[in-house]
């Protein structure tokens, strides 16, 4: 059975800093890319981050400079440092598991919630 499993997120004041975790299970997490993933009330959801399986990385335009994406193989986990937070940053952030050999093969976790509120 695959789990991804997302903590981390809560409320924070505009400028702050959260750290999220995804930590996966039943899969081969080495032969995975994976991302994080946000969504917003009204919006369509949109990536924010993804660090591949070959090791590069990408993030959306609007968090380039203030978040980071690292991933520990060994610990079947990624995580997603984000700093300098704005108000626009509030999302519901979702860790992704996708096989670049079958994108078909792709898994979600629940999310979790991040507020940035002053």
């Amino acid at each position: 059975q695959v789990q991804l499993v997302e903590s981390g997120g809560g409320t924070v004041q505009p400028g702050g800093s959260l750290r999220l975790s995804c930590a996966a299970s039943g899969i081969s997490f080495i032969f995975y890319d994976m991302g994080w993933y946000r969504q917003a009330p009204g919006k369509e959801r949109e990536l924010v981050a993804a660090f591949t399986r070959a090791g590069s990385t990408n993030y959306a335009d609007s968090v380039k400079g203030r978040f980071t994406i690292s991933r520990h193989n060994a610990n079947n986990s990624v995580y997603l440092q984000m700093n300098s937070l704005k108000h626009e940053d509030t999302a519901v952030y979702s860790c992704n598991a996708r096989l670049p050999t079958n994108n078909r093969v792709n898994y979600w976790g629940q999310g979790t919630q991040v507020t940035v509120s002053s």
